[in-house]
């Protein structure tokens, strides 16, 4: 581990955690505002950015400026299912895109309360079809958090549904349960110094809608594994999801799964995000390489 590592976590700490409770979770609900955060500079830098309206939602592409490989990444952005995209999505993503030359869709979802995982299920295989039929050949899947649950399913649904299949599915910091029921998440909860697990449980029940929370598209680590593409999963030890993503990569393997789970000793939730640690540095470049075919 690090040493700025374990000093940015060590700051966390010193933040409330917005899903400790429903009372937080709502609070910090009713302060939200209506859109993602602003595109940074770094964005417009390294890309063209462009916005189009699929399902009566916001479809952001970031396409490079140079370097551009035509591989394609479909990418749903964390937030509990109840915060909007964050100014540490973006950047990310332009160091993706930078690295790896990948063009970038990310489909902006509506947030429960007032929507669910069916409006958000509408809305991705609408902008896959699109993609497809615009002849993208080389597609990957991937999100943090959230979005990583809701990029697994994806594959799931590509799959049951005859779709072609995605090039890879790249997870970070996956939320893989909704019910947050594995035993360790007790314990881990003492040691993640963003996550809340009372509050989240009730946003994964507003995401359900009238699903079961452990139905798969809500709670993916409970659907049928086999015949996926890679899954590629980033994962910090001091996170609440972590324990899920371990079994993620048990399951995974028991169907003769491709791919792999990379555990970051000391990192948090999404790090992958705090480009001043070497973890997420090379955690990004190994995102970088799978998007360019190279793992």
């Amino acid at each position: 581990m690090s040493l700025l590592m374990a000093a940015t976590r060590s700051l966390l700490y010193l933040f409330p955690r917005t899903t400790r409770s429903e009372e937080s979770v709502r609070s910090e609900i009713s302060k939200r505002g209506p859109e993602a955060a602003p595109f940074p500079r770094e964005l417009h830098r390294v890309a063209v950015v462009t916005e189009t309206t699929v399902e009566g939602q916001r479809v952001v592409r970031i396409t490079p400026r140079r370097g551009a490989t035509g591989a394609h990444l479909i990418w749903t952005c964390g937030g509990a299912y109840v915060y909007p995209a964050l100014r540490t999505h973006w950047a990310l993503l332009a160091r993706l895109v930078r690295a790896s030359g990948v063009t970038v869709t990310v489909p902006l979802y509506g947030l429960a309360p007032g929507h669910d995982v069916d409006d958000a299920v509408r809305l991705l295989d609408a902008v896959h079809d699109g993609l497809r039929a615009e002849g993208a050949d080389v597609v990957h899947l991937g999100g943090d958090s959230a979005g990583g649950a809701l990029a697994l399913a994806q594959a799931m649904r590509h799959r049951d549904t005859g779709r072609p299949a995605a090039s890879s599915v790249l997870l970070v910091s996956p939320w893989l349960d909704a019910t947050l029921s594995d035993p360790e998440v007790l314990w881990l909860a003492d040691l993640d110094p963003m996550l809340g697990r009372d509050g989240l449980v009730v946003a994964g029940a507003w995401w359900a809608g009238d699903r079961d929370r452990r139905d798969p598209l809500v709670s993916p680590l409970f659907g049928d594994l086999a015949g996926l593409p890679p899954v590629f999963t980033y994962q910090g030890d001091r996170d609440l999801f972590v324990a899920d993503a371990k079994e993620l990569a048990r399951r995974l393997a028991r169907v003769d799964g491709r791919g792999e789970l990379r555990v970051y000793r000391g990192a948090f939730h999404v790090f992958v995000g705090a480009p001043w640690t070497r973890e997420a540095r090379r955690a990004t470049a190994h995102l970088a390489g799978v998007l360019r075919g190279r793992p």
